[in-house]
């Protein structure tokens, strides 16, 4: 008790408490839940768009089917637009910054640093997993990229014309695209491509097929967080540590914290 009050008086500082596992995790679970409410609010924004569309429209949302193709054997689809012209098959990005890539090339970069998958080749495989399913087409389908506006586009000039069956667009832009896109079929087509009963035989024949098992869906994430880490500039710039994709994005996505660097978990909490 005296060498408590003597420090006290003195003025000496006890050092602070070190954080126990308990809280570290809960820091890493509010970090986590951030991420996660930005892509939420993404999806919530399409969504609204897609709620706006004319009635004889369908659409799904965050869909799993299975793909034996695929490496964790399903296929997670963002969003499925069916219309009398076309199958829109919708894949949102939730990233900030610069994206550049060519339509042929494997990777993309956001702002020069972290490497991304094409997006299209990403959706390919969400386009064929479809396809095997309601047995339509490849002309009958649209793919399309939707990234937030807190990005911009230096990619191929080729996906942004409306003549094009592969399409980058902003979020905000999302249904002038797509209404465009049904407006130029009809005028070269004349006739639908599908009738009332084909567009509720597909999205029921989705819908079926449509995996809500939480464990597989858990298992599913978890197998794609262990391959979605890249060789380059994902790294940890303090320690050199590879991060998964999420971590990178979020990262860039923090431009005013990270100054466009990527750090591992750890390395983030001493900024």
């Amino acid at each position: 008790m005296l060498s408590k009050l003597v420090n006290l008086f003195i003025g000496i500082k006890q050092p602070p408490a070190k954080k126990d596992e308990k809280e570290k995790k809960e820091t890493k679970k509010a970090s986590d839940q951030k991420s996660i409410r930005k892509g939420e609010l993404g999806e919530y924004k399409v969504n609204i768009q897609l709620d706006q569309m004319p009635k004889e429209y369908k659409h799904l949302t965050d869909i799993l089917l299975p793909n034996p193709k695929a490496k964790s054997g399903y296929s997670q689809i963002d969003h499925v637009l069916l219309t009398p012209y076309a199958v829109f098959i919708i894949e949102t990005k939730n990233y900030s910054g610069e994206i550049k890539g060519g339509k042929e090339d494997k990777q993309w970069t956001v702002n020069k640093r972290f490497r991304m998958m094409n997006p299209f080749y990403q959706n390919y495989g969400h386009v064929e997993s479809i396809r095997s399913m309601i047995r339509i087409e490849k002309e009958q389908i649209v793919s399309l990229v939707s990234f937030t506006r807190r990005c911009t586009f230096s990619v191929d000039p080729e996906l942004r014309k409306i003549s094009s069956n592969e399409l980058i667009v902003y979020d905000i832009e999302l249904t002038e695209f797509i209404h465009r896109k049904i407006t130029r079929f009809r005028a070269l087509q004349k006739e639908e491509r599908f009738s009332s009963e084909q567009i509720e035989s597909m999205y029921t024949t989705l819908a079926k097929e449509n995996i809500t098992d939480a464990k597989i869906r858990a298992a599913h994430v978890e197998g794609l967080s262990q391959n979605s880490i890249n060789s380059g500039s994902n790294h940890c710039k303090t320690c050199g540590k590879r991060v998964t994709e999420k971590i990178a994005a979020y990262c860039l996505s923090n431009r005013e914290k990270f100054k466009g660097n990527v750090y591992c978990f750890e390395h983030q909490k001493v900024l």
